[in-house]
């Protein structure tokens, strides 16, 4: 092949490394570290300081930043990139010399896991997350909630407790989903993983995290949300009382999370429903009313006492203080002729009390278009999901331990949080999700 000199101004590569530079500098000028930094410079006091703390935390965020699943590639790319190490704040003077080495790295997460040290990490994310609310207009009004499994490196326990690289904490976790094919036919998928649940709480407008746990892989949903969401009311109540409206799939169908959202917060469940009425009928009828029934859905219906046509009633609307649910006569509401309307014993409309079946009857009614609106939000939990699997690079991580796994979301979801911040403060408000494409 020949080879052409050429002089050139600049070189392409050269911009392009700096877009990739200024993405990360957006994330470490966002993070609210300080107070993490001090206590870890405290932790290591008079001992070798031959690779700083800041410089070794800020080539963690890197890795993050950079979608480098493990600490070797991590290293490999400081070791071939010295603009990065620059940015991390390692020794220029030393050149490669400087990239700490892999058990100077696994020691620092050590670290990181002790119980102080990761309380202050926590902080960081708390931190980011009420920076959120302070500066996203909106943020936090309404939240989604879903479970994502997370399969250890692991492929089973270890022996031993002693042994360090054995996986001592996950379990086996099991999903079932029922869905109809294109031919109408029920169908069952099941999902088994060993490793962990992580349980996230997330607004749904902005695509951001406000609170998380992590599980064993057998913990149910709703226990660990009830729990998240009690612990939110202990010790940041500001998350549930900015909240309207907290949306779920099916998995989360409870009557006492539904109550806690509602009577405890008055926060709205948009939460999917199960069908568990065991004896076949397909609907159940009004107390107090001889011709109004309603399905598993929450679809109202009156019946015509004269020719026992079944049509969906109007809904008109939620009366807080009653309580109530407010639905119309069809035939007044939609203009239908109908040949019982004389001997109807129904007035204009009909109430229906929330305590009729708290799972069935909810605030925002499950007919209503709003509550369809308000639910399909709920595949910005998804989206978070899948950004976890591929810009965070969580389904090619190493990681074994729930305390390790735990430490490793909070980085991740400060990472996501303090970027979108960065975005937003260089009034970039449309790139606030994006990971991969550079800071203009």
């Amino acid at each position: 092949m020949a080879s052409i000199a050429q002089k050139s101004l600049f070189c392409w590569h050269d911009v392009e490394a700096l877009g990739d530079l200024h993405r990360l500098r957006l994330v470490l000028e966002n993070l609210p570290d300080e107070e993490l930094m001090q206590q870890l410079e405290q932790r290591r006091g008079r001992g070798r300081n031959e690779y700083p703390v800041r410089a070794m935390w800020n080539s963690l965020v890197a890795g993050i930043v950079f979608q480098h699943p493990s600490i070797e590639q991590l290293r490999r790319e400081l070791l071939r990139n010295g603009q990065l190490r620059d940015l991390c704040g390692f020794d220029p003077t030393r050149g490669s010399d400087a990239v700490p080495s892999a058990s100077a790295y696994s020691r620092f997460l050590s670290t990181l896991r002790k119980r102080s040290i990761r309380e202050a990490l926590v902080r960081v994310f708390t931190s980011l997350v009420d920076q959120c609310y302070r500066e996203l207009p909106g943020f936090g009004r309404r939240l989604g909630a879903d479970g994502k499994g997370i399969a250890s490196v692991a492929r089973r326990r270890g022996k031993g407790a002693g042994d360090r690289r054995g996986e001592h904490d996950a379990d086996w976790g099991c999903h079932e989903y029922v869905y109809q094919n294109e031919r109408g036919e029920v169908q069952k998928s099941v999902k088994k993983w060993f490793g962990f649940t992580v349980h996230l709480l997330a607004d749904t407008e902005y695509e951001l995290p406000v609170a998380f746990t992590v599980s064993r892989a057998s913990k149910h949903e709703v226990p660990v949300m009830r729990k998240l969401i009690r612990s939110l009311d202990r010790h940041r109540p500001h998350i549930l009382k900015a909240a309207e409206v907290f949306t779920a799939d099916r998995g989360y169908d409870d009557g006492t999370l539904i109550d806690l959202l509602w009577h405890e917060h008055r926060i709205k469940p948009v939460i999917d429903i199960r069908n568990l009425w065991k004896d076949g009928e397909e609907t159940k009828l009004v107390a107090g009313t001889p011709n109004v029934v309603y399905d598993y859905q929450g679809t109202v219906s009156c019946v015509c006492m004269a020719t026992g046509t079944q049509r969906e009633m109007a809904y008109r609307g939620f009366e807080e203080k009653r309580g109530t649910l407010k639905y119309g006569c069809p035939a007044v509401h939609y203009g239908y002729e109908c040949a019982g309307k004389a001997s109807c014993p129904l007035a204009s409309c009909i109430r229906i009390p929330l305590s009729t079946d708290r799972r069935v009857f909810t605030p925002l009614a499950r007919s209503s278009y709003r509550w369809k609106r308000e639910y399909a939000k709920r595949t910005a939990l998804e989206r978070i999901h899948s950004r976890l699997d591929r810009s965070f690079s969580l389904e090619l991580h190493t990681i074994r331990g729930q305390e390790k796994l735990s430490v490793h979301l909070t980085l991740v979801f400060s990472v996501m949080s303090a970027l979108a911040l960065g975005r937003v403060r260089e009034n970039q408000p449309n790139q606030m999700r994006s990971l991969v494409r550079p800071a203009a």
